[in-house]
């Protein structure tokens, strides 16, 4: 099973990004999809996450008026709309499948697979 973060890079304060994740190796039937971030010294926290058919998401705060999430399934694949970037938002992004949208959806414990992350730098 493997996880490609992708889309992360360099913009200016104030553009957009959109980052994705394809999976591959099974399909995440019932599973919730998460994106967390880790910024350079600090612990890696929740950004977004969204259950199955995509009628849940939960951002955080943070976060929430700027970013969306959304899934493909017939894709595998799960992405995350990232609008006004700050640069607060400057992180390595990485995506995560949970085995369900649960009370727990904002802890990476809760996150069986895990993709390798990727980088996004908002210059000010």
């Amino acid at each position: 099973v493997q996880l490609q973060a992708s889309g992360g890079g360099l913009v200016q304060a104030g553009d957009s990004l959109r980052l994705s994740c394809a999976a591959s190796g099974r399909t995440f039937s019932g599973s919730a999809m998460g994106w967390f971030r880790q910024a350079p010294g600090k612990e890696r926290e929740f950004v977004a996450v969204i259950n199955y058919s995509g009628g849940s998401t939960d951002y955080a705060g943070s976060v929430k008026g700027r970013f969306t999430i959304s899934r493909d399934n017939a894709k595998n694949t799960w992405y995350l709309q990232m609008n006004s970037l700050k640069p607060e938002d400057t992180a390595v992004y990485y995506c995560a499948a949970a085995p369900r949208f649960s009370s727990s959806r904002y802890y990476s414990a809760n996150y069986d697979y895990w993709g390798q992350g990727t980088l996004v730098t908002v210059s000010s």
